[in-house]
């Protein structure tokens, strides 16, 4: 999926190059940006186990939209010399990766970002009469939180030049160093090292590429389904003939996309276009950070409605917990039907099994399959998260 300001494009891309990146640290050589599942793949996870990681995301994303900077109480020691230490942040990961501190006084390319410097008033940062740090503070309406200071250093990244010309590359960006966190940040069964960023706002690693003319406002991006997990990520545009774009929404701090309707096995399900309409509270949005998917409630019952009805031949329909599964005696591309999402501008996503299923184990001699797709029932937003995003 290739996204840039107002377009997105659905359709398969066959690449066989990729760009890599990586910031640099201590003056380490630069290694390739590797993709970390969130949960192993051979172990079994609780669809209510997505669910709350999925709630726990979208209470940061979607109910702090109007304002994700407010002051709160700030614990840790305001010494900018002491980055590379962090109050209450996890030492360990329950992902089974290793958490590295970035410590900005061991690198040779990294400075902090002092309050006299233009770039911090561009950022909103924050200053105190304790130091000349340009400093920020983030809280979430979850109650989770970050604060830290604005720093730069290199990103290495290889330009790809043409067929079978790469050039080795690299430019200075702006991050945060966290040097306290708070709520569910602090948690180390999901503890990541970083976030690395492709929104829209201007901070943004792809904004910050695009701003210095190195690549356009554009990124792609598709996850591996199979049991190794990774994928492909190029920053920049890909020229190819099999693209179709839709617009993106404007103005809207997430990408939200004009969807216009469903279609199982071809046939377009009977859906009030108004359960897609986009506004203040409404709308289709593609979040990465998301595991499954979420569709609201209009749409969700006749889409599960209509999968039932054509598998109920072959496969046997039950329900789990209280979601939709299947007994299934064979493979499931051979009984589930292809589904198709279609935007504006006529660009259509189509959905393999695979893509809207999860394998859940095996009941009475059948594997056992269950919708992934979730109803939305507080809220008018639907999300296409990671379990649609891949090939």
């Amino acid at each position: 999926m290739e996204q840039e300001p107002g377009m997105l494009a659905a359709g398969l891309l066959i690449l066989a190059l990729l760009a890599t990146a990586t910031a640099a640290y201590g003056g380490s050589p630069p290694s390739l940006l590797t993709l970390e599942r969130a949960f192993p793949a051979k172990q079994r996870v609780e669809l209510e186990a997505l669910r709350a990681r999925d709630r726990a995301r979208h209470a940061r994303i979607l109910r702090g939209v109007f304002g994700g900077i407010v002051d709160f109480s700030v614990v840790g020691n305001s010494d900018p010399y002491l980055i590379g230490s962090c109050t209450d942040c996890p030492q360990s990961s329950g992902l089974g990766i290793e958490l590295n501190f970035f410590d900005a006084s061991h690198s040779s390319t990294a400075s902090l970002v002092s309050c006299s410097e233009p770039l911090c008033a561009a950022l909103a940062g924050e200053c105190t009469a304790q130091g000349n740090e340009c400093s920020y503070l983030f809280q979430y309406k979850d109650g989770s939180g970050t604060s830290g200071y604005y720093a730069t250093d290199l990103l290495y990244f290889d330009s790809i030049m043409g067929p079978s010309l790469v050039d080795n590359s690299s430019t200075q960006i702006v991050f945060g160093c966290s040097t306290f966190q708070s709520g569910d940040l602090t948690k180390s069964d999901k503890a990541i090292d970083g976030i690395f960023g492709f929104g829209q706002q201007d901070l943004s690693v792809i904004s910050q590429l695009s701003s210095r003319g190195i690549t356009p406002k554009v990124f792609s991006h598709c996850l591996k389904g199979d049991e190794n997990g990774g994928g492909i990520l190029v920053f920049g545009e890909i020229l190819d003939a099999r693209i179709v774009y839709s617009p993106l929404v404007p103005s809207k701090p997430h990408y939200t996309l004009y969807l216009r309707s469903i279609a199982v096995n071809g046939q377009l399900l009977p859906i009030d276009p108004e359960a897609f309409a986009t506004s203040s509270n409404r709308g289709t949005i593609v979040d990465s950070g998301t595991t499954l998917a979420y569709l609201v409630e209009e749409a969700y019952d006749p889409f599960v409605s209509a999968i039932t009805g054509v598998v109920s031949q072959s496969a046997m329909p039950s329900i789990l917990n209280g979601y939709q599964c299947y007994r299934v005696p064979t493979s499931i591309n051979e009984i589930f039907p292809l589904v198709s999402l279609t935007f504006d501008g006529g660009a259509s996503m189509v959905l393999r099994p695979e893509a809207y299923l999860l394998h859940y184990g095996f009941a009475e001699g059948a594997a056992l399959w269950c919708i992934g797709f979730q109803k939305v029932q507080d809220q008018g937003v639907s999300i296409l998260g990671d379990l649609v995003l891949k090939r």
